[in-house]
Formats: structure tokens, sequence, C-alpha cells
């Protein structure tokens, strides 16, 4: 929670105008009973009613200046808290956008919207209480006693002991709650994460008639968080109902001591009134405190996990020159190919592991392409063919081995430097909401509305675009939702042209395709400008079969390389998915 803080430095002056508006009004609620018992005492009791206006005043006085310093305290203290949460979102979302994906694949997505929402919502809450309460109820509290003091040391040695045993009880139920409001969040996190799964998957749920055992498991997590929530509500809803008996046990004995000290002639009945009306104001703040403590402790919880997130460092280093005996570690055939200008990528003998898998995704994939040239990449389901293509633009790190770009190591690039060299089709097409020519502009931000007719000519996908009302300026909306999702791969695949890449991946990105224009898009990406080198990864023999090299992956190893001729002629698995899908005649 302290290294959050830092994202309150821009808001010094809100932080410290909030409490003291708050010391302020505490100061002169303080004054009221001692004003009250002159009342009673100089005023009641002589008669004097012109006394008792002026001081009548005095109280209203007292009030409109309390009220003025509390509105006051609550603007700072909220400017202070949102603008906190600002900038601890963003700086959150900053951080999370720079983890490799590998660590947003660890983390999940459901944790980090919980974190990203919820959790920075609670940090606020308790950042505004904290400036609003934090000195003002503690100051409320010793400030009673030490006035009750001025009025009669026996009667404020009760507030003395009353005020240490509310303060066990309140402290207490919090190092009790904490811990449990920690796991609160977490099984709010597990409720988020069935909720977005259910959503994102609900064709799939509905198609397999499975919708009676989501409602029952997701039933099953939310009652497990309505029981936690209970729990740990429970217990801290003994907060107030203790504390009241305490200060009620406490005012009885105050009243018995008061009554038994005015009779003695020793301190007056206005004094009395003032004592109880001290115990009621420590009774009110003590309640405020305690409901503080609770959301202090939620917001403690809430910002560790924040923390933890923050603490989470990206396996990828960007910018760093490898040490030269890494690269003097290649053999030597493929160290003189990657430094050859011809070869523009190679991958030299590269293993991936993803964290936390039990075996190798890729195991000893060594290959070299030359600038122009395309590449078909095939293979049976979880072969590791988007593995092999993801470690292009870097989006994972080669556990061993090196893949080479221009003869240079993936890793010595600069992260703007790498990712313009490549556009990338990922197999999901996703959209966002805007307009086409907004999401065209993803590709180049400064691209032309000339610029975005040729990506969108090439990716076969001028015709419905010019049939959308507006045109380039037809609206999408959220994850393309309003179109078909062979309309969506080729906007995905425009996107990646219009940048005019040196390296284009296609990780199967036409399978909502037709032959005759998964054909045309294929010739039209042949014929760019540039002859841009190309990765087509498909389950398609007819989208690689024409490809200057075809790699064959098998369970995560190249069981071979080369032209469709020469596989069909000596590659069983090549072999194998070709004739799956044209049979011999």
């Amino acid at each position: 929670m302290r290294k959050l803080l830092v994202y309150l430095k821009d808001y010094k002056k809100e932080t410290v105008l909030a409490p003291l508006f708050k010391m302020l009004e505490a100061t002169f609620e303080l004054f009221v009973p001692l004003v009250m018992a002159a009342i009673i005492d100089q005023g009641i009791g002589s008669g004097n009613v012109s006394y008792v206006l002026r001081m009548g005043g005095v109280l209203i006085l007292l009030g409109i200046i309390g009220l003025v310093c509390s509105i006051t305290a609550q603007y700072f203290a909220a400017r202070a808290a949102v603008g906190f949460s600002t900038k601890l979102k963003h700086a959150l979302f900053a951080h999370i956008q720079g983890l490799s994906f590998t660590e947003i694949d660890t983390l999940g997505t459901a944790t980090m919207i919980t974190r990203m929402t919820s959790d920075v919502n609670q940090v606020q809450n308790g950042v505004n209480m904290v400036l609003r309460l934090f000195l003002r109820s503690p100051f409320i509290v010793f400030g009673a006693m030490i006035m009750a003091f001025t009025i009669d040391v026996k009667a404020a040695f009760i507030f003395v002991v009353t005020i240490p045993v509310l303060s066990v009880v309140v402290f207490g139920i919090m190092m009790w709650t904490m811990p449990l409001y920690k796991k609160v969040q977490a099984g709010l996190d597990s409720v988020l994460g069935a909720t977005r799964e259910n959503l994102t998957g609900a064709r799939v749920i509905r198609a397999f008639n499975k919708e009676q055992e989501e409602i029952e498991s997701f039933e099953k997590k939310n009652n497990t968080l309505a029981h936690m929530q209970l729990f740990v509500g429970k217990i801290s809803a003994l907060t107030n109902p203790v504390t009241y008996i305490i200060i009620n046990v406490a005012t009885v004995v105050l009243l018995y001591t008061g009554a038994v000290r005015v009779d003695e002639g020793t301190i007056t009945q206005g004094q009395v009134v003032a004592l109880v009306n001290y115990m009621s104001q420590i009774l009110v703040e003590l309640v405020k405190l305690a409901n503080l403590i609770i959301t202090i402790t939620k917001a403690w919880a809430c910002a560790n996990r924040i923390q933890s997130v923050f603490e989470i460092k990206s396996s990828m280093a960007w910018e760093q020159k490898l040490p030269g005996t890494h690269l003097a570690c290649q053999n030597t055939d493929a160290d003189k190919a990657g430094k050859d200008e011809a070869d523009q990528i190679n991958f030299d003998h590269v293993h991936l592991a993803y964290a936390g898998a039990g075996a190798e995704s890729l195991t000893d994939i060594d290959f070299r392409v030359k600038k122009g040239q395309t590449v078909g990449i095939i293979g049976g389901t979880g072969s590791g063919k988007s593995s092999l293509v993801n470690m292009i633009p870097r989006f994972y790190d080669a556990t061993r081995g090196h893949v080479v770009i221009k003869g240079k190591d993936v890793r010595e690039y600069s992260m703007e430097e790498l990712r313009q060299m490549i556009g990338v089709v990922p197999q999901k097409a996703v959209l966002f909401q805007g307009t086409i020519r907004e999401n065209m502009q993803w590709g180049k931000n400064d691209a032309t509305d000339l610029e975005i007719w040729q990506a969108i000519e090439t990716a076969q996908a001028r015709e419905f675009v010019e049939q959308k009302e507006g045109k380039l300026d037809a609206v999408i909306a959220q994850t393309g939702r309003n179109l078909s999702g062979g309309q969506r791969q080729r906007l995905t695949i425009a996107r990646a042209l219009v940048g005019k890449p040196e390296i284009l991946i296609l990780d199967d990105s036409a399978s909502a395709l037709d032959y005759a224009t998964d054909a045309a898009l294929r010739q039209a990406i042949r014929n760019m400008d540039g002859s841009p080198t190309v990765f087509i990864v498909s389950q398609r023999a007819s989208s690689i079969q024409y490809a200057d090299q075809i790699i064959v992956l098998d369970d995560g190893e190249m069981a071979d390389i080369g032209t469709h001729e020469e596989l069909l002629e000596r590659c069983e698995v090549y072999q194998e998915i070709y004739y799956s899908q044209y049979p011999k005649t």
C-alpha cells in the first residue's frame, strides 16, 4: 500500500488541506458541550434568557463554521482520492501493457480486470476515508478525554479506561478481518472469471446444451463467495454492537459518578451534561473509526493485490544487447546464414517451453527464409504452428537457440524497430469499436485514405466496404460483431497490410474465407510492392501448396521442410494431411 502512495504526490495540497479542515471542524465540535454546559449552568440555572439566546447564537455559528469546514474537507479529499485512483489505473494499465504474453497468461484476464476495477475502487474509497476521518476521529476521541479532564479529573478516568478497551476491540476485529477480505477478493476473481468465460463462450455452451451445468458451476462459486462475504461481514458487524455496549456501560458509570459528584457539590449539572456529550461524541467517532478501519482493511488487502501486479516484471528485456559469446555459440553455418543479407529470417536450433509447462512446445526448429519468400506452415492441432510464428515478432522468447532477422537476434531490436517490420494477423480476428478507418490506422497512424483503400483491396474487402453506409466511416461494433467471420478476417488482414510490413504473418487468418477468395488474397499479397516475406499458417493444404517453402510440424518438431511436390514424395505427415483433404483419384 505504501508504495502506491507515490500516485498521491501531485495532490500534496489536497492531502494536507482535507485533514486540516476536518481537524478545524473537530475543534469547533469539541467546544459545543462546553457551550451547552454554560447555557445550563449560567443561563437556564439563573433564568438569564439573553445569555441563553446569545450562547445559542454561538452554537449556530459553531455549526455553520463546522459545516463549511466539513464541505471543504470533503471536496479536497474527493479530489485527491479520485485523482489518485485515476493515476493508479493509468499506471497499472501501462504496466500490464508492458508485460509479455508469458506474464499475462500466468496472471489471467479475470484477475487483471478485477484489480483494475474493483480493487482500485476499494483503494480509492480507502484514501478518501483516511483523508476525512483518520485524523479527525482520534482527535475527537482524545480531545474529548482531555476536555473531560478540564471538567473533572475523577469522572475523566472513566474515559481513560473506556478508550483503550474500545481500541482493543476495534483493532482486534481489524486484524482478524484483514486476511479474510483478501480471500473475498480472490473469490471475486473466480466469479468474474466464470462470468467472463460464460459470456465469451455462450454459443458453445448452448450448442452443447451445457447451460444447466454452467449455471450450477457458477452458483457454486457465487455461493462460496457469498459465504465468505457473510462470514467476514458478521465479524465486521460485531464492531458496532460491541462498541455501543462498552460506550453505554461507560455512560451509565459516568452518569452515576456525575450524580454523586453533583450531590457533593464538586461539579455542576451542566458539566455532567457536557461529560455525557463528550462520551456521546466518542461513541459516534468510534463507530466512524470502526467503519473506517473496515474500509482501510479492504483497501489495504486490495492495495497489496495491486502492488503484487506492479512487482511482476516482464520476462522480456527490450533493447538489451546480448553478449557477443551468445551469437558466437552458434554453429559456423548458422552464423554465416544469419549474417547473410539474403537470409531475412533464420531460426537457429530454436526451442520453446511455455512458463509452467511440463514439456517443450517447440524442439530444435532450424530453417532459413530469404527476403520475399512465402513460407507455409502446416501441421496437426497443437503441433506448435502459432507458437513458431509468435516468436518472430517476439511475443515469446526462445528458451534455447536464436531467432535472427536480417542478421540480428530479435532480442537486440527495440520494440518499435521490430514491430514496425512485421505485420501480424492473429488466429482470432479482433476489431475494435470505431470506424473502419480508425481500425485500419492501427496498422499505420498516419495512413491516408488511398493507402487504406489499397490495403482493403489487397485483402479482398473492397466490395463489402464500399457497400457499407459511410464506407471508411462505417461503424464497427466492439470485436466486430456486426460483421461476418470472413469480413472480420479480411479487415484484420487489411489492417496488417496498411503499414506495408517487410514480414507478414497470417496465422490461420483465412479460415473463414472461401477457396476462391483465399486464392485471390494470396495472389494479391504476392503482387504487393516491396515483396514482403510471408508466413502462412493454415490447416488447408491449398493455402500453402504454392509457397516457396513448406514447414511441416508434428508435435512441436519439424517433420520436414520443402516444396509441395517434394513433401508429397517423402513426408508422411504432409501426405496424411494433404490426402485427407484431396483424396487420391
